[in-house]
């Protein structure tokens, strides 16, 4: 009797599933919904995405290459809202994170809730090539950050991003570009930010954050925003460059990473230091090819964080520089083959060794960067000396 209703309720199911769907003009990796007023008061597209990531490492130091750690998780998790309210000059954006990695971080920095907040961002065209935004999202740092996760070349970011980039604030931004020339495009960007990073509910503990960024395109925009985008999946016809730079002042500021990483508490308070870091990086695409370079430099006023009276509380900056540089071809039947070198160099006083990383990855893109999968395998260095060979397997697909 038991199993005769199962299978009754489950038939049901299934006969309401199927009268219940709904045939959609949207077509795949442009939203599951897409919703204009009748009144064309406002818009918003809704669109959801996951990455399931298999992770297998080596260290090369133990000398049992038979022996690895393997791992499997769901690497991000994502919903995103967009577009606009009232005007179509005044834009919105909203991303969610559902998985452990989107919503780690907890703290008493954030009341101990989940940081489920990516972005929540409005955009407002208020004036000709002028656009003001206001809310939290990504800072206009390296290139590499700024680019979705979505859309990256290899599995997931550089070491230089991991370990320098300034990530997203909440503040304001304002934007401006203009043409010079015939077809040479430049943009500026600055922004306003607290300072300590996303989610942040206890207010500003220490100064406040300052960045400016300037593109310059010689050769004009590149195809469907490809500068920010991994690969050359548009085969630009004609040769495209993106040449930029970016200058980032954190005043008094409390974390050893500008507003990223750990809080540097004293017995008192918290240590405060002013923190600059400058990146500078260079995109290019022709005919499937495809480059991006990077370089990151982090300096502090005093990077080691004492008490009052001038005891080393064990907390320090971390000061240095990067440099990140890969390169890939996307072959004609969407299979790509792509390469990056990274290095990371301290300053002798944070204490940690020069660290080379070496990655090789291939890409099968079934639908461009909406479903795509992609495989890479790491060798790293510390002070010239094998430490880790690293293999990575990705599905990733956005709806």
């Amino acid at each position: 009797m038991k199993l005769k209703n199962t299978l009754t309720a489950l038939a049901l199911f299934t006969l309401f599933f199927v009268n219940a769907q709904e045939i959609t003009e949207t077509k795949f990796g442009k939203g599951i919904l897409n919703v204009v007023a009748k009144d064309s008061s406002w818009s918003m597209k809704f669109a959801t995405r996951f990455q399931l990531l298999g992770i297998s490492g080596w260290d090369i130091n133990d000398g049992d290459y038979g022996k690895s750690e393997t791992s499997f998780l769901i690497r991000r998790s994502r919903l995103k809202f967009d577009g606009f309210a009232y005007s179509p000059k005044l834009k919105y954006k909203i991303e969610l994170g559902l998985s452990s990695r989107d919503i780690s971080g907890a703290s008493e920095f954030t009341n101990n809730s989940p940081r489920y907040i990516l972005d929540a961002v409005i955009k407002w065209n208020f004036y000709k090539n002028f656009t003001l935004w206001a809310g939290q999202t990504k800072l206009p740092g390296n290139v590499e950050r700024v680019i979705s996760s979505a859309n990256l070349q290899l599995v997931d970011r550089s070491r230089l991003n991991s370990r320098f980039n300034i990530d997203r604030d909440i503040g304001i931004q304002l934007r401006h570009h203009h043409i010079i020339l015939d077809n040479f495009l430049v943009r500026e960007v600055f922004a306003i930010s607290q300072g300590e990073g996303r989610n942040i509910s206890t207010g500003n503990l220490g100064g406040h954050q300052f960045t400016g960024r300037v593109e310059l395109l010689p050769f004009g925009k590149f195809q469907n925003k490809g500068d920010y985008k991994g690969g050359d999946l548009k085969r630009e016809q004609n040769p495209k460059l993106m040449l930029a730079a970016t200058y980032d002042f954190n005043a008094d500021a409390v974390k050893n990473r500008s507003n990223l990483g750990a809080y540097m508490e004293t017995s008192t308070g918290f240590y405060e230091t002013n923190i600059a870091t400058i990146f500078v990086d260079a995109v290019f695409k022709y005919k499937g090819f495809s480059f991006m370079g990077e370089f990151a430099d982090r300096d502090a006023d005093d990077a080691i964080a004492v008490e009052e009276d001038g005891t080393p509380t064990g907390d320090i900056v971390e000061v240095g520089n990067a440099l990140n540089i890969q390169a890939g071809y996307l072959f004609k039947n969407d299979w790509e083959l792509a390469g990056r070198y990274t290095t990371l160099n301290f300053d002798n006083i944070v204490g940690k060794a020069l660290e080379e990383q070496y990655t090789l990855g291939v890409s099968k893109y079934i639908a461009g960067h909406d479903l795509k999968v992609q495989s890479d395998i790491s060798y790293t260095t510390l002070d010239g000396d094998g430490s880790g060979l690293a293999y990575r397997l990705q599905f990733d697909i956005h709806f």
